[in-house]
């Protein structure tokens, strides 16, 4: 009896020991796959391409922001003057679950007018260029081939000249810049049409770009 009680003992543990095994393995799966991830972008007024993403399913949050240069803590003064070799950019968090980095790339190419270098539509100057900047290796590799993807299929005549570029510190940009497009949906719509990013689009990627 004593010998078939510390069997059943055993037995009982090693089943413990597995079921917690497994529940931290399973509990591991899941912190690696519903981890959030990182993309940024430049593509002209940060306004515009915070609003492009802010449609996304799987988007997480957006936040309108300074990249690219080497001015610490730039103002939004200082980076629309063009001395500080940042570009307006947009940082997004996003669910790779819902949706994946290549995506956003699609979405990316198809809300900006790849063909012109250091401008898009009414806004001049090297801070309005349109740039990836990378993460990691994956997604360099990712930016790459949708970018070569891009240059054999485009609708378009023109070379893309939108750069690839590892990430360097991200400053979020003055609290007012943030959601514009929700806090001032009059003023937001008005420079939209005025500057002529919707046309030109359509006049790159057609209606449905």
């Amino acid at each position: 009896m004593r010998l078939r009680h510390a069997t059943t003992l055993i037995l009982a543990g090693m089943l413990l020991t597995g079921l917690s095994i497994a529940t931290q393995g399973t509990d591991e799966i899941q912190m690696t796959f519903g981890h959030n991830q990182k993309a940024t972008f430049a593509g002209g007024c940060f306004w515009c391409v915070e609003s492009d993403f802010d449609k996304v399913s799987g988007v997480i949050e957006t936040v309108s922001g300074y990249t690219g240069g080497a001015e610490t803590n730039p103002t939004y003064k200082q980076v629309s003057a063009g001395s500080t070799g940042h570009a307006e950019a947009v940082q997004i968090t996003y669910d790779p679950d819902k949706i994946s980095y290549e995506r956003l790339l699609e979405i990316f190419w198809h809300s900006i007018d790849p063909t012109t270098a250091n401008r898009q539509f009414c806004d001049v100057g090297r801070q309005y260029r349109t740039a990836i900047f990378y993460h990691d290796e994956n997604q360099k590799q990712l930016a790459e081939a949708s970018k070569a993807k891009l240059a054999s299929a485009k609708p378009f005549k023109e070379a893309i000249v939108t750069e690839i570029v590892s990430a360097t510190e991200f400053y979020a940009a003055e609290d007012y810049h943030q959601d514009y497009h929700n806090k001032n949906p009059l003023r937001y719509s008005f420079y939209r049409h005025s500057c002529g990013r919707d046309a030109r689009l359509e006049e790159l990627w057609g209606k449905s770009g």
